[in-house]
Formats: structure tokens, C-alpha cells, sequence
């Protein structure tokens, strides 16, 4: 199995932005445990972070025929990027949608997800254990 991971703008800032939401583990951090999870469940697994639209579009895309799931965080584009929505929904590759915070708890506008209109789950407010339990998705899914 290979799974591709997609990071959001402002990821990399993880131990920096807001730690009493986002908690004190760095991207560094983030990045070991889902390649540690990977590597115990016998998966590929690409990682990439991109605080930019069309890149995170780019990589989508460039999934195509090649992977068997996304993981994605869109981060902030997760209530505004239509434009990920549409690249998830054109390769339809089963995807699984993570967010350290609870987002349904927070500001009204972050309530909304439209790339969670693609995927097959969200995942919310486990931290970073939440791409964890999305790798453990993907190892039990029924095809």
C-alpha cells in the first residue's frame, strides 16, 4: 500500500503556532510518527507540507494511479479551498481527512470543510495521534 501525506499551510510551524492548541511537538515530530506508523504496517508513505494552494492541488493530482490513499490536513484550506475539494474528488482516491484540534469546537468558520466533502473520514482533535489512527484506517479498510 502507498499512501501519500499532505500537510497544510502553517504546519511547519508546529511547537511555534499556538501551543496551547496546537500542542509543543514540531513538524519533526509529526513527520517521525507517521513514517514510524507506515513503517510498522509495511506502507510507502510520502510526506509532503505546502502553504500553498496550487502545490497541495499539484500533489493530488500527481497521486493519481499512483496511490492508494491521502491523508490530508488542508490546515487552513480546509474552509476555504473548493479547488482541493474538486482535486480530491477528480482522482478519487480514498482519502482521510486529519486535524490535530478539534475544529468543530472552535470559531464558526472553521466548522466547515469542504475537502472533507471527499473523504471517507475526518479525524479530529487527537493531535497528532490522529494521523495514526488514519494510517490504521487505511491498514483495516475494507476494499
Amino acid at each position: 500500500m502507498k499512501l501519500l501525506v499532505i500537510n497544510g499551510p502553517n504546519l511547519n510551524m508546529l511547537g511555534v503556532r499556538e501551543p496551547a492548541i496546537y500542542g509543543n511537538e514540531t513538524y519533526k515530530d509529526m513527520v517521525a510518527l507517521i513514517q514510524e506508523t507506515c513503517h510498522q504496517n509495511g506502507i510507502e508513505v510520502e510526506i509532503m507540507q505546502s502553504n500553498h494552494e496550487g502545490v497541495i492541488v499539484d500533489a493530488i493530482q500527481a497521486a493519481y494511479e499512483k496511490m492508494d490513499g491521502i491523508i490530508i490536513n488542508p490546515a487552513a484550506y480546509t474552509h476555504t479551498s473548493i479547488a482541493i475539494l474538486d482535486a480530491l474528488k477528480a482522482v478519487a482516491i480514498p482519502a482521510v481527512e486529519v486535524h490535530l484540534s478539534k475544529i468543530e469546537e472552535r470559531e464558526d468558520f472553521r466548522k466547515i470543510s469542504y475537502a472533507g466533502l471527499a473523504c471517507e473520514k475526518t479525524i479530529t482533535g487527537l493531535g497528532m495521534d490522529g494521523y495514526r489512527e488514519a494510517v490504521m484506517y487505511f491498514v483495516n479498510r475494507e476494499c
